[in-house]
């Protein structure tokens, strides 16, 4: 607690991790840790092929690149306390570091968001006018769409910590999640948090209806485009292009659909349910991603498959 004249306010928040299954959190940490290290490996060795093929050195891939780094934060940033909370029991985290990862969180979600968008726009260059894909998704121009995207969910998130902070705590420190989640810390507030939900609501709101809009506009023109080609051969490698960023976008909106609605509208969900979904919002797509893009992606595929092949033959 600190003192301020006639009231007290709380310098801590305590996590709960998933309610309801405080016994079975050793248990809970191994799934946990897998995602973890598989996330961390996975893009890392996309990165690193990317960054050691030439041929690689291309828009998309700049993007996967982006996207990559992106979820090795993002992982970084919710991971490692949920394990401090499994292995360690390390429930306590100071106010402003909760708020610290609070904006790191959203702020690199929004940043997902925003390189999915910029990565349709690139397969609707690709697709729809290939002749002018040089000149308009130049370096320049991909870096340009890097920075207006994290400057965007840099300045959307800001005002959510800095509104918490004028609120007083007095009483409400237990959060009965696994990391600190913007709502989840609003509602122990001692004081009318109409604005801050109605912020939260509204940021939300607008990011995943203007990006599901942009994403929806950019795949609606390549279907339109991929089936005005007369090659059977052509359709199918064209759509093949566009295979991985697909299972992509449905990896990352589907469970954050999910958490949004049961947060705010799914009152008889259970809060371990809404925990768990939330938990793996954060975990899965991360770990998915590389999994997808090594898959689908044959220049990315072959490279990792020749680096792997050159290592058994060196240790021969």
């Amino acid at each position: 607690m600190v003192n301020d004249t006639t009231h007290h306010y709380i310098s801590f928040f305590y996590l709960v991790g998933i309610p309801g299954f405080e016994n079975f959190h050793y248990l809970i940490s191994i799934p946990v840790c897998l995602l973890f290290v598989l996330t961390l490996l996975g893009n890392s060795i996309v990165i690193a092929t990317i960054k050691l093929e030439p041929s690689l050195h291309q828009p998309m891939y700049f993007f996967l690149c982006m996207l990559a780094m992106n979820d090795i934060l993002l992982t970084c940033s919710t991971s490692l306390k949920m394990l401090g909370i499994f292995w360690f029991n390390e429930h306590w985290i100071e106010f402003d570091v909760c708020l610290t990862q609070m904006y790191f969180i959203h702020t690199l979600c929004i940043f997902e968001s925003a390189i999915l968008v910029a990565m349709a726009f690139d397969r609707f260059v690709a697709i729809c006018i290939p002749l002018h894909y040089a000149t308009i998704l130049t370096t320049a121009m991909v870096i340009k769409l890097g920075v207006v995207g994290l400057s965007r969910a840099l300045l959307m998130v800001l005002p959510c910590p800095l509104l918490i902070k004028r609120l007083p705590y007095y009483t409400g420190y237990i959060i009965p999640h696994t990391y600190c989640e913007h709502m989840a810390v609003v509602k122990l507030a001692s004081a009318n948090t109409f604005i801050n939900r109605a912020y939260g609501i509204s940021a939300a709101l607008s990011v995943i209806t203007l990006d599901v809009w942009l994403i929806a506009a950019s795949y609606i023109k390549i279907l339109q485009a991929v089936f005005r080609l007369s090659s059977q051969n052509a359709r199918s490698k064209a759509l093949g292009t566009c295979a991985a960023h697909v299972c992509t976008i449905l990896a990352f909106y589907t469970p954050a659909l999910f958490s949004f609605l049961t947060h705010r509208i799914g009152k008889n969900v259970p809060p371990s349910v809404h925990i768990i979904l939330a938990s793996m919002y954060l975990l899965v797509p991360p770990t998915v991603n590389p999994l997808v893009y090594g898959v689908k992606t044959k220049q990315i595929r072959d490279r990792v498959l020749s680096l792997f092949s050159h290592l058994k033959i060196a240790e021969y």
